[in-house]
């Protein structure tokens, strides 16, 4: 791993450590023993009073050793039903698209918040899923009753 990646990592580990929003959780991967900096294992919480509340959506990010110069992949593990989020649970957001909105300043953090205002904000034109988005586009209530159902396994799974 490049030094570069390897300093901004520790160091987006360590401030995460020192302070992160309630309800999430994000660390680097032990793989056979060793800590795996490229590789984070993170849960985003539904916000409070939307269809997502009280689920916890586990999210896997991959770094490259260009980052922080290339965004981290970001996907939902298991995939979710969202228009943002294609079929393999790979995430569909700009700041995570080096050809839109990724700028090397962006931290873990921000992303994760990002991923989580995205989850009740789709972005309808520029969608990853196809049904994920025909839902939504045709019958909002329909959506919402789905993603219900998958708040309420989510959080189940974390009870268990």
């Amino acid at each position: 791993m490049s030094g570069i990646a390897r300093g901004r990592l520790q160091e987006e580990r360590r401030n995460w450590r020192k302070e992160h929003p309630y309800g999430f959780h994000a660390r680097p991967a032990n793989t056979g023993g060793q800590t795996n900096l490229l590789v984070w294992q993170c849960g985003i919480p539904g916000v409070p009073n939307t269809p997502w509340a009280g689920g916890v959506y586990k999210l896997v990010m991959e770094f490259s050793e260009d980052y922080p110069s290339r965004p981290p992949r970001c996907r939902f593990d298991p995939p979710l039903f969202h228009p943002n989020v294609y079929p393999s649970g790979t995430v569909c957001l700009s700041i995570l698209d080096a050809d839109k909105g990724w700028r090397p300043s962006i931290t873990v953090k921000q992303i994760l918040l990002g991923v989580q205002s995205l989850l009740d904000s789709p972005n309808a034109s520029d969608p990853a899923n196809g049904d994920a988005y025909a839902l939504f586009t045709r019958s909002k209530a329909a959506y919402t009753d789905k993603i219900r159902q998958i708040a309420a396994k989510s959080a189940q799974d974390a009870a268990e």
